[in-house]
C-alpha cells in the first residue's frame, strides 16, 4: 500500500515536465489525480508548449499504477476555469486532498529591458496564478473538514536573486509568502502549506537554446552539453549541473503524506546545495 493511499491530489502543470513528474510519483503512491494544464505555448516564452497530447500521455503514466485521472485544460489566469476544473474533479473523483500548484513560465532579459508583456505574463501566471489555484480549492478542503497539503512551487529564486530573471524571481519569492501566510491562515483547519524550493530541474523550461544562450553568451548556438559545462559547479555544491524532476516529486510526495502531518510553512530547498554555496 501507497502513502497516500485512498487520497486524490490535484496538479497544476500537469501536461509535462515536473508537473507531469509529481502526478505520477503521487499516483504511484496510490492518489488519484485531478491533472490541469494550459496546453498551449504562453506567448512570451521562447520554448515549445505544451499539448492535449501532452496531458493525455499523463494520464496514461499514472493509470499504469491502476489509479484514476481527470484530465482538465484550464489557465490557472482564469479563476473560473479552475473552480470548474476543480468542481468536475472532486465530482468525478470524491474528494481532494493534496494541491500541488506547479504552473510556471520562464523567460529572460535583464530588469530594464522586460517588456511589460513579459513582466505581466510572468506575474499572471507564476504568482497570481498560485493563489488562483489555492482560491479555486481551499474552500472546498475546509469544506471537506479533514485537512489537506498544499504544496507550492517556488524555486531557489524565491530565495535568492538572480540576474536576468528579475520578474521570475519576483513571482516565485511572493510564491514563498503566499506558502508562508497560508500556513498561518489555515492552520485551525488543520490545512498545511509548503514551498518547495528546486535548483535547475532538466524539463522542457530550462533544457532550450536561449537558456543555453544564458550561461553561454559567448556561442552563437550553445549546444546541451556546453550548458552543462558552464552549469558544472556554477549552481550548485553536489557535482551535479541540474537535478531530476522526480527529485522534486519525491519532496511533494513527502509533504503530502503523513509521515509531514506536522509539517507547514517551511520552504523546503531541493537544491545540490546551490542555496549554501558560497
Amino acid at each position: 500500500m501507497g502513502q497516500l493511499e485512498g487520497k486524490v491530489a490535484l496538479v497544476t502543470g500537469a501536461a509535462r515536465g515536473q508537473g507531469r513528474s509529481h502526478a505520477v510519483r503521487l499516483a504511484e503512491e496510490g492518489a488519484d489525480v485531478i491533472a490541469v494544464d494550459l496546453c498551449s505555448k504562453p506567448e512570451t516564452t521562447k520554448y515549445k508548449g505544451s499539448t492535449r497530447e501532452d496531458l493525455d500521455q499523463t494520464v496514461r503514466e499514472i493509470e499504469k499504477f491502476d489509479r484514476r485521472a481527470h484530465a482538465v485544460v484550464a489557465d490557472v489566469r482564469n479563476l473560473g476555469e479552475l473552480e470548474a476544473a476543480v468542481s468536475e474533479g472532486i465530482a468525478e473523483l470524491g474528494r481532494l486532498d493534496t494541491v500541488v500548484a506547479n504552473a510556471g513560465i520562464f523567460s529572460s532579459a535583464p530588469l530594464h529591458e522586460l517588456s511589460e508583456d513579459q513582466w505581466d505574463e510572468m506575474i499572471d501566471i507564476n504568482l497570481s496564478g498560485v493563489w488562483k489555484t489555492m482560491r479555486a480549492t481551499v474552500p472546498h478542503l475546509i469544506q471537506q473538514g479533514e485537512g489537506g497539503s498544499i504544496i507550492l512551487i517556488s524555486s531557489t529564486g524565491g530565495i535568492q536573486g538572480f540576474p536576468n530573471f528579475a520578474h521570475y524571481v519576483a513571482a516565485k519569492h511572493g510564491v514563498t509568502g503566499l506558502a508562508r501566510t497560508a500556513s498561518n491562515e489555515l492552520g485551525q483547519y488543520s490545512i498545511r502549506c509548503n514551498s518547495i524550493h528546486p535548483t535547475s530541474v532538466l524539463t522542457d523550461m530550462i533544457d532550450n537554446e536561449p537558456m543555453y544562450k544564458l550561461f553561454r553568451p559567448d556561442l552563437e548556438h550553445p549546444t546541451q552539453d556546453d550548458f552543462r559545462e558552464a552549469c558544472q559547479g556554477a549552481m550548485n555544491t553536489l557535482p551535479v549541473p541540474w537535478v531530476d524532476a522526480v527529485d522534486i516529486s519525491n519532496g511533494v510526495v513527502w509533504l503530502a503524506s503523513d509521515a509531514a502531518r506536522y509539517v507547514t510553512g517551511i520552504a523546503l530547498p531541493i537544491d545540490a546545495g546551490a542555496l549554501s554555496k558560497v
